[in-house]
């Protein structure tokens, strides 16, 4: 009965990191995607860029979950303890990361925000990747400039407009709502979203810890530790 269990484990497992590489994968995909076409031009970085953020993400997704697959595959007790030590250090960076948020001035941080958003604007005028990105923004969320549209001076782009045309008219101009408003309250009301996401997301990690070490455990009283 107990081997039974122990071989279904080793299955779900297996399938659950299977998962985990397929969702590194397109996370690294999609951060080579917005390196190729410059996607995170709205988003200036003095040390790290969005797209290299989801590159480093991808690896790491990637490559833990390419661990703990051939571990619990092959019963290979290395790769499982290589598993279980990757993902508390994993574990240990998030919950550095959202105590960092918890104690970052918010205030302070829309303030660097705001300043770093009006230097795209522009950086606009003669940049096309800059131009286009904002076009986007403006689009998705309904808003025009960072505080207003104002922010745009005289040369007011078309995705802020109502019309065909841009017009002095009001009746032409979308409502003056800036994007840092808007996408700021978008990010307050999917905020019990992220944090559900980011608690599934721990207690996965802790069940990997769980399996791994129950697989470790089990490989190493059966004198199985060197099977590849």
């Amino acid at each position: 009965m107990a081997q039974n269990c122990l071989k279904c484990l080793k299955y779900i497992m297996c399938a659950v990191n299977f998962l985990c590489f397929m969702s590194g994968v397109a996370v690294l995909i999609l951060g080579v995607y917005m390196i190729c076409y410059q996607t995170s031009a709205l988003f200036p970085s003095r040390g790290i860029t969005v797209a290299n953020l989801l590159l480093i993400a991808g690896v790491i997704i990637t490559c833990i979950a390419f661990l703990g697959f051939i571990g619990a595959l092959k019963e290979n007790r290395c790769f499982l303890l290589t598993f279980f030590i990757l993902l508390l250090i994993l574990m240990l960076m998030e919950l550095a990361a959202a105590c960092l948020l918890l104690f970052y001035d918010k205030e302070e941080l829309e303030k660097e925000l705001t300043q770093s958003l009006k230097e795209t604007i522009k950086k606009s005028k003669v940049s096309n990747d800059t131009n286009s990105d904002w076009d986007m923004i403006q689009q998705m969320f309904d808003c025009c400039g960072v505080g207003n549209l104002s922010d745009w001076n005289y040369t007011v782009p078309a995705s802020c407009c109502k019309g065909a045309k841009c017009s002095p008219q009001p009746q032409y101009q979308k409502v003056a709502l800036g994007c840092l408003d808007v996408v700021s309250g978008w990010f307050e009301e999917n905020f019990l979203l992220a944090g559900i996401a980011v608690i599934v997301l721990c207690v996965i990690e802790v069940l990997g810890m769980c399996f791994s070490m129950t697989l470790f455990c089990h490989i190493s009283r059966s004198g199985l530790s060197y099977k590849i």
